[in-house]
């Protein structure tokens, strides 16, 4: 039996505040604002005999709850943690999903990168909760679906992000020759329900995102710019295929670091354009603190 832990997460909306677990929850995104609209989800209904819950989001591995205005998160946090860990660990349903046949579960399109090396694969569903990185079949032991794309002899490196693949190829192959092989496989592996990373993976990285947190400490300039490229840098880098890492702050040089992933690593042009688009967007909203971004491949 799963032992569920959770892991309190604040948003740029100091009114929700995410109660993220270290295993799957469903597979779909759920978003109830009263009780009876939360009928197929009995864990929503218990949230909100809470009389200061407003709405209540359930996603892969976590559950967001806003609050109305009557407390705050401070005075409640806890205690709501604990009885969403009772609660979990009671094995109690948390959404009533409905079945639907393998053959209908998932649709998956295929969507080019500014990276010509780079295809990302969008499903319908999330797919995993977080953010998973591959660079060859050794690091993908405890991804099925990883370990089987790199079985494809022009496959180079795989990136999960929630609701997509993006698939890193060598350049000896032709996008216009393997994309439709790329897409039916992954949707296939998709449809048979098997899990896209195993359920120790979501653990551990969870318990070392948790750890890095705990032991990381900021100065106030990196917690803006930190806020700052999840705010408006990483939606749209996503989008791409890719992600963005905060690496470090030099407050002596005002050179700030980051790390990139998926679609947006090894390309050359993609590159040179998000380090200058960040740049820049840094420069304006946080003045002189900033010279320049150090933008590395991860």
């Amino acid at each position: 039996m799963k032992e569920y832990h959770i892991t309190l997460i604040e948003t740029n909306n100091p009114a929700i505040l995410k109660f993220e677990a270290n295993h799957f929850l469903v597979r779909n995104n759920y978003e109830f604002k009263n009780i009876d609209e939360a009928k197929n989800s009995p864990l929503a209904q218990q949230l909100f005999y809470l009389p200061f819950i407003k709405t209540v989001y359930i996603s892969g591995n976590f559950i967001a709850l806003e609050r109305f205005d009557i407390v705050q998160w401070n005075d409640v946090k806890d205690e709501v943690a604990q009885q969403l860990v009772e609660y979990l660990n009671a094995d109690e349903p948390i959404v009533i999903e409905e079945v639907l046949s393998p053959q209908n579960a998932f649709t998956v399109y295929a969507e080019v990168t500014p990276n010509p090396a780079v295809m990302k694969f969008v499903a319908n569903k999330m797919i995993v909760p977080s953010i998973f990185e591959f660079k060859n079949i050794d690091e993908a032991k405890d991804s099925q679906l990883a370990k089987q794309l790199f079985h494809f002899p022009y496959v180079k490196e795989v990136f999960f992000d929630q609701n997509y693949v993006s698939v890193t190829k060598f350049e000896v192959a032709d996008w216009n020759e393997i994309t439709n092989d790329v897409r039916e496989f992954i949707r296939d592996f998709l449809s048979k329900g098997e899990p896209v990373v195993s359920p120790n993976l979501v653990q551990t990285q969870a318990e070392n995102t948790s750890t890095d947190a705990e032991a990381k400490v900021y100065d106030d300039t990196s917690k803006q710019i930190i806020d700052i490229l999840e705010e408006y840098v990483k939606p749209a880098v996503a989008s791409d295929g890719g992600n963005i890492l905060f690496q470090s702050y030099e407050e002596d040089s005002k050179t700030v670091n980051v790390i990139l992933q998926g679609a947006c690593s090894g390309c050359p042009s993609s590159t040179f354009t998000l380090k200058n688009g960040i740049e820049t967007m840094l420069k304006n909203m946080l003045g002189d603190k900033v010279s320049k971004v150090v933008a590395l491949n991860g």
